[in-house]
């Protein structure tokens, strides 16, 4: 089996009648990274598959204000996964755990001959990638709810399903508990702040 790869996808599935991909993302994600991927068919039809993770086992930043650099953005991802390979698993959607996370429009100089940006007044990262072996998996086709989390093949086998075992034991948990107040309300009482906005062209610029 180890032939095939290093990680073992072990899940399990539960009824997904009561919940939607949101109010469990409420219920999953922990600060500070999360996400929730949803994709759709044609333009307006919803896809089999929606994508809960949170918790990374890493995050990879690049950019001039992070300690790596302003570096090709792939470079850190591609390094990262060439050390990891999920054995495919029957009834399993072929995404069980990878890089998610978001490259910027300045990333692109990485790929074209573009000059760099003169200025970064934001100061963001031109890339963020979260590396998720956790899931919770919408199955809209069967409408069930698949919870994964992964074994390595390469370290103690049985303390590895253990450990997979015990989290999915305790996403499914925060899925049984109720979304509490404070993240579902909204922040209304809090004073608003006035913000100054200033354009980079003129009014004939934009219209001409």
């Amino acid at each position: 089996m180890t032939d095939q790869g290093n990680l073992v996808p072990i899940y399990r599935e539960i009824d997904g009648d009561l919940e939607t991909p949101v109010s469990a993302y409420l219920k999953i994600a922990k600060p500070p990274y999360s996400f929730l991927l949803e994709s759709v068919e044609g333009g307006e039809r919803v896809a089999r598959y929606s994508f809960i993770g949170t918790e990374p086992t890493a995050v990879f930043k690049t950019g001039a204000t992070e300690e790596v650099g302003s570096i090709d953005p792939l470079l850190p991802v591609e390094e990262a996964l060439s050390a990891m390979k999920a054995i495919p698993v029957p009834n399993l959607p072929r995404f069980t755990g990878g890089a998610v996370g978001y490259i910027s429009y300045d990333a692109v100089q990485h790929f074209e001959k573009l000059p760099s940006p003169e200025s970064d007044p934001l100061g963001l990262p031109e890339s963020v990638f979260m590396l998720a072996t956790d899931l919770v998996v919408f199955d809209h086709f069967r409408n069930k709810i698949v919870v994964i989390s992964h074994a390595k093949m390469d370290d103690d086998v049985n303390a590895e399903y253990a450990r997979a075992t015990r989290r999915i034991d305790e996403m499914i948990r925060r899925l049984d508990s109720n979304i509490t107040s404070s993240r579902t309300t909204s922040s209304l009482d809090q004073p608003l702040t006035s913000v100054e906005v200033e354009t980079n062209m003129s009014r004939k610029q934009f219209e001409d």
